[in-house]
């Protein structure tokens, strides 16, 4: 999308469920395919960086962030499930997700941190200390933090939790804030299924009860965190007029662009006429 607001068609990928993206220092393109694994993309070339990692398929390759030193952080959503049954997989509710480190130097990845329920978004600090990745599933709705420099270089913790909603995607903001897109799959009923083994066998093996349960997720809603972890304030749309189901959202230029797996356009709100406490998210 060019500054005047009209679109081109830039580079032909191919794939059909292409996921992360963030650009590379080198003027390339780092993209997550969720079937084919790490891409780079470049001008008339595609090329696949990582495909398995120590010996296992990267089955659902889906957000990817770029380190100043060239290293290369992405997430593998499930070990599990691929993106065309990624319901199953928040439904399970299981820690099979993983973080995934690619080096330029070795064209090796490796893996970072394992154990993430629906490993997801992935963003890197302002001063690259440390990594926030997104954990879409399980019940504690929450953002797990990795230390990469420091003291703490290499250990884990929660960054933040008790969201209102289920984290989706995550970018670093202008202040060094972060923002994050929420999913509003959370429900009583949705509480209540993943409680429970029983339940969440009954509803994963009845694909009708799919569709109706995800239709539910009608609002739209961000968060805006802080770099220690706090809450800095929640845009929420509970009714979802302009755009629901918001996966993405990235700040630029005084302005919030919001994505959706269920629109054909991008969302766009001035942050400007959003006071710094809970708000309506309109066109």
């Amino acid at each position: 999308m060019q500054p005047n607001g009209s679109w081109e068609h830039w580079r032909f990928v191919g794939g059909t469920d292409l996921l992360g993206i963030a650009p590379s220092a080198d003027g390339s393109l780092l993209v997550c395919d969720a079937h084919k694994g790490l891409l780079k993309v470049e001008e008339g070339r595609v090329t696949i960086l990582a495909s398995t990692v120590e010996g296992s398929t990267i089955r659902f390759a889906d957000a990817v962030i770029e380190a100043s030193d060239g290293t290369v952080y992405f997430s593998d959503g499930s070990t599990r499930f691929g993106f065309g049954e990624w319901f199953l997989d928040y439904l399970e509710a299981r820690p099979t997700g993983r973080l995934l480190r690619y080096d330029p130097g070795t064209g090796k990845a490796s893996v970072a941190l394992d154990n993430l329920a629906f490993a997801n978004g992935v963003a890197l600090s302002r001063d690259e200390s440390f990594l926030v990745v997104c954990e879409t599933a399980g019940r504690r709705f929450r953002c797990t933090r990795l230390w990469l420099k420091g003291d703490k270089a290499g250990q884990k913790e929660t960054f933040v939790d008790n969201l209102p909603g289920s984290p989706d995607n995550i970018h670093l903001a202008p202040d060094g804030s972060f923002w994050i897109a929420l999913l509003q799959l959370r429900s009583p009923w949705m509480d209540l299924i993943t409680r429970w083994t029983l339940a969440k066998r009954v509803v994963a093996s009845i694909p009708a009860l799919h569709e109706p349960i995800k239709a539910t997720a009608k609002g739209a809603m961000v968060a805006q965190v802080s770099e220690d972890g706090e809450i800095i304030r929640v845009l929420d749309d509970s009714q979802g007029k302009v755009i629901h189901f918001i996966t993405s959202v990235t700040e630029f230029d005084g302005h919030l662009f919001l994505g959706s797996l269920s629109t054909n356009f991008l969302g766009k709100l001035s942050l400007a006429k959003v006071p710094r406490v809970q708000a309506a998210v309109s066109s």
